[in-house]
């Protein structure tokens, strides 16, 4: 590839908003980058599938979030929240954003259809229709629709006597109109809704049933490829036994999206897990925020949806099929280890390399660092909790849960603590979106087995991911209790800690264990007001520290000291250390920011952040660590300071 030119700084802003990228547009940059790893030839085939359903993935839960807080912004006349940086009218930021989804759709649809299929059928798996069936593939499937999907399906008609039924979100659906044979009954057009079951896959593999064996892991070749066909496909082309008696006259597939914009009043809360459940209930019951349909849908099925939803055909998004490609994880996941990326295993860290050893007697002889996934999260984080609820000299255990897995180590591992007799405290976070459901049952979980529950600190989320052990052990000669902790960037969460890049610290340092039973006196009980010595607590202290190490580099430069900023976050957004940013490029900081998600800070532009660089970097794994260095008038990189956390430079 020829060398790459030097990009040259933009015009500077001539307005104050210029000075700011827009937030929700940003994002759409983000995803759009997801999809271009999935439009890269030099990625892996089933890669490139797995790529096209994440990014899919994104933008359902974009277009909830903030697609649906953009329509209540604008339904309840709010014109503009000026007090965030690159903000917009919500109109003018909803109808930017529609026109860039649009732009996407339509590349992800022509990565599928043009040139992924294409690719998959060369090496012999092949997405095919149901015309495209053979006799006999279209009996084995009749007869699988018929064992598998029949029975668990149920038509809703609409008549008078029968309500437009509940749409629920994300759902496939068919909407068929139908008409009714008896000659008495002439012309009579009715609409039936048929939900598409989503605890069936999206995808059936059509070879397998063919041949009796639906476990057959036999390698697919170009005489017996492995075919698959879209399970609303073979819904819609099986209709007639659930309709008897009747004529379908057309039948539209469709998908809703639903708003999860929805937030109760904070003001009044008597008790938050009951707040949150209440809260769930209602983002079930949201109001339709968009419906996807294949191009050129019926009209009168159509016209009949968006009445019945509330939408207009601003909120109607047609594309090819699949209409959730979230359902290509199915193909994804099939095992052909040749057209994916080699499976990545990994190592213990070195000092925790003998599972025989002493977890806290390695800590204590010195602070460990790891680096997930490369190191291995089960070997180290899980470890840790796993091995305190199983040390008779632990005597209590504290952590806090944003997201985990259903079937979480650690909770098990925390109700083992408590059954045991140590004191367990665990702070549960309701309110980790899309995580709500599962929290409330872990917390009702932890809670009858005796563990202390905290559910946070009312109006904030609490986001740290932290945990401490209290230990009973001989120090200097006398037995007397020593505290254990880990700090990370990354959830205590199984599943993800293969696939985010996280850091990780084990300390027993007196400094930092001593802020760390301090944070969970705060958020566990009612202490207010204090101070640490070793972290970083937002609300309170983060920012402001922040923004002295910022002035700091810029005192620097101005002196001609070396002064640097490198800074790796998930997101930008945060208006008073961007506009502390753009001082210091002007003030000669080189100041280089890798920001994985959105960024509202413009770089590049002449006279304002002319020497700040921003990179993304999305490959393989999620880049999910915070961390920040300042240069600390030290031109040699061991004397920098560092910092890492779980918190982005975002409002929140």
């Amino acid at each position: 590839m020829p060398p790459k030119k030097k990009s040259k700084p933009v015009q500077e802003p001539k307005l104050a908003q210029d000075r700011f990228l827009n937030r929700d547009l940003s994002w759409l940059e983000f995803n759009a980058r997801v999809l271009n790893i999935a439009l890269d030839e030099r990625t892996a085939l089933l890669e490139r599938v797995r790529f096209l359903a994440i990014f899919a993935s994104n933008l359902d839960e974009f277009v909830m979030k903030r697609i649906g807080l953009l329509k209540h912004r604008h339904t309840q006349g709010v014109a503009h929240a000026p007090t965030r940086p690159g903000e917009l009218p919500p109109i003018q930021t909803l109808n930017a954003c529609r026109a860039r989804i649009a732009e996407l759709e339509s590349q992800l649809s022509s990565c599928w259809h043009k040139e992924l299929i294409p690719a998959l059928h060369q090496h012999h798996i092949r997405i095919i229709t149901y015309k495209d069936l053979t006799k006999k593939q279209a009996k084995a499937v009749a007869s699988w629709y018929r064992a598998n999907v029949f029975p668990i399906l149920t038509p809703l008609a609409v008549d008078p006597g029968h309500r437009f039924p509940f749409i629920s979100n994300l759902s496939e659906n068919l909407g068929i109109l139908l008409e009714s044979t008896n000659p008495d009954e002439p012309n009579q057009t009715r609409f039936a809704r048929l939900k598409i079951p989503d605890i069936l896959p999206g995808y059936t593999r059509v070879d397998t049933l063919a041949t009796d064996d639906e476990e057959d892991d036999t390698p697919p070749t170009e005489e017996a490829p492995a075919i698959y066909i879209a399970l609303d496909e073979i819904i819609t082309n099986n209709l007639d036994d659930l309709f008897p008696g009747m004529r379908i006259v057309d039948i539209l597939p469709f998908r809703v999206t639903r708003s999860a914009a929805v937030e109760l009043d904070d003001d009044e809360i008597e008790d938050l897990l009951e707040h949150v459940e209440e809260e769930l209930r209602a983002r079930r019951f949201a109001d339709a925020i968009r419906i996807e349909t294949p191009p050129d849908p019926s009209p009168e099925i159509l016209r009949f949806l968006l009445n019945e939803l509330g939408l207009t055909t601003q909120d109607h998004s047609a594309h090819k099929p699949p209409l959730a490609f979230a359902d290509l994880f199915t193909i994804a996941d099939m095992d052909r280890p040749e057209l994916k990326d080699p499976t990545w295993r990994p190592v213990r860290p070195p000092a925790l390399a003998d599972p025989e050893t002493n977890i806290f007697a390695q800590i204590r002889a010195g602070d460990l660092l790891v680096h997930h996934p490369y190191e291995s999260f089960t070997d180290s984080v899980e470890r840790f909790i796993h091995d305190a609820a199983h040390d008779p000299d632990v005597l209590a255990i504290k952590q806090t849960l944003y997201r985990t897995s259903r079937d979480s180590p650690f909770v098990d591992s925390l109700i083992h603590a408590a059954e045991e007799g140590k004191q367990v405290a665990c702070l549960v976070e309701l309110r980790a979106r899309f995580d709500e459901e599962k929290n409330v049952t872990f917390a009702r979980q932890l809670e009858a087995a005796g563990v202390h529950v905290a559910y946070g600190v009312l109006g904030l989320k609490t986001h740290s991911k932290c945990s401490m052990v209290v230990r009973r052990e001989k120090i200097d000669g006398s037995w007397g209790i020593r505290t254990y902790a880990h700090l990370g960037t990354g959830n205590y969460h199984p599943q993800t800690a293969q696939l985010y890049t996280d850091l990780g610290l084990f300390t027993c340092d007196p400094e930092i264990t001593a802020d760390v039973v301090r944070l969970f006196n705060m958020i566990t009980g009612l202490s207010a007001g204090q101070e640490y010595n070793q972290l970083l607590v937002a609300p309170d202290h983060m920012r402001n520290r922040y923004l002295e190490l910022i002035e700091n580099e810029i005192a620097n430069a101005k002196a001609n000291k070396p002064a640097r900023i490198i800074a790796k976050m998930n997101a930008l957004e945060d208006r008073m250390i961007t506009e502390s940013l753009y001082r210091a490029s002007n003030a000669g900081v080189k100041i280089d920011l890798i920001v994985r998600g959105f960024c509202c800070l413009r770089p590049g532009v002449k006279g304002m952040s002319a020497n700040i660089s921003v990179r993304s970097i999305i490959g393989r794994f999620l880049e999910h660590s915070r961390i920040f260095v300042f240069a600390n008038a030290s031109s040699d990189p061991q004397d920098y300071l560092y910092y890492f956390g779980s918190a982005d430079w975002m409002y929140r």
